[in-house]
């Protein structure tokens, strides 16, 4: 099964509590792996639909996060959150950053404009590296923006971004859909077929319109067969 692939501080933490382990370094405090490890999990639960667990999950990061009193984690944790909202076309206010916002760094408060569809040219110089040519990018030169993010969840959430701002173009949204498919995340995958379904029904596009309906009714089902 994919998971969602740990944001850089996390992967830091790995990293540390390994040579922890053959060094003297000291160990790392069990607060970081905790919401390390809670982060990854209700992000990989969300992205496959499973919505008990991410909540769980997300509740867990929070309380691991929250005994530091380092506010500035708590913000990068919530937009985790959000951007995987993104990333699966689920347009929203980030509400759990709004109440971090005056406390968060500037990098964390340019990722929010980003991800609401409003990043200035500000913004952009402050995102994340993987993200700028996208947030940059023209709808002529967003695909090829898009297909230059290797990161598979990061794609997905500069999809997201390429349309809530009208930037869209039918091979973004058939990169967005090959991306959820070959990650196996059943929210976002569904969310971008019924797009490409929307706009198939308005071209006329039968043949096209038929194939998608069968292929999101086998994500709706799980693969159990009609009447059983």
């Amino acid at each position: 099964m994919n998971r969602v692939r740990p944001a850089a501080w996390c992967v830091a933490v790995a990293f540390a509590a390994a040579l922890a382990a053959c060094g003297n370094q000291p160990p790392v405090p069990d607060w970081k792996l905790d919401a390390q490890g809670s982060l990854v999990r209700a992000g990989s639960a969300y992205l496959e639909g499973r919505d008990g667990i991410a909540q769980v999950e997300y509740a867990a990061a929070r309380r691991a996060i929250a005994s530091t009193g380092r506010i500035d984690l708590l913000a990068r944790a919530e937009l985790t959150r959000c951007a995987a909202q993104v990333a699966s076309l689920q347009f929203e206010p980030c509400a759990g950053f709004e109440p971090l916002r005056a406390d968060a760094p500037a990098a964390e408060r340019a990722y929010a404009a980003y991800l609401a569809g409003r990043a200035t040219a500000a913004d952009i110089a402050l995102l994340p590296e993987a993200h700028r040519a996208a947030a940059g990018a023209t709808e002529a030169g967003a695909a090829a923006a898009l297909q230059a993010i290797t990161d598979p969840l990061a794609r997905q959430i500069a999809a997201g971004v390429l349309l809530q701002t009208h930037r869209a173009s039918p091979p973004v949204i058939a990169l967005a859909i090959d991306t959820a498919s070959a990650q196996g995340w059943r929210r976002p995958l569904l969310a971008w077929l019924k797009l490409q379904l929307q706009r198939a029904q308005a071209a006329g596009d039968a043949a096209t319109v038929e194939h998608l309906q069968r292929r999101i009714a086998l994500v709706e089902s799980g693969g159990v067969p009609a009447g059983r």
